[in-house]
């Protein structure tokens, strides 16, 4: 397993999911589905074609460094539970519950123990 690839790959996974998360946000804040057609909110489409642009080469890399797609699916899950709060908090300035805290621990032990028990 190629370490560096792994951690490259989750780099990967972190900013495309960032990149979507933000953009998914941004339209929760949105007066309704209508107004994602609007012109003006065009760039959230925009958005997440370049957030998954990441993503792809996320996956890719990973997949070659570890020759494991449960280190890529266990990276990629791991990058939304980081990600994610962060994100939540800076848009809806709310905290993460008890249960959404649990979960990024968890989600990090799961990511530490499928990157070290090969």
């Amino acid at each position: 397993m190629n370490l560096f690839g792994v951690f490259l790959s989750f780099a990967l996974l972190i900013v495309g999911e960032g990149i979507n998360i933000w953009a998914e946000m941004l339209s929760a804040k949105l007066p309704g589905a209508h107004s994602l057609l609007e012109s003006r909110n065009l760039f959230l489409f925009a958005m997440v074609i370049i957030g998954c642009s990441f993503l792809l080469f996320g996956y890719s890399t990973g997949f070659q460094a570890s020759k494991n797609i449960w280190t890529v699916t266990v990276s990629s899950v791991v990058a939304i539970l980081v990600t994610e709060p962060f994100l939540a908090y800076f848009f809806f300035h709310q905290l993460p519950e008890k249960g959404a805290l649990i979960g990024l621990i968890l989600g990090a032990i799961g990511f530490i123990a499928t990157v070290t028990w090969v």
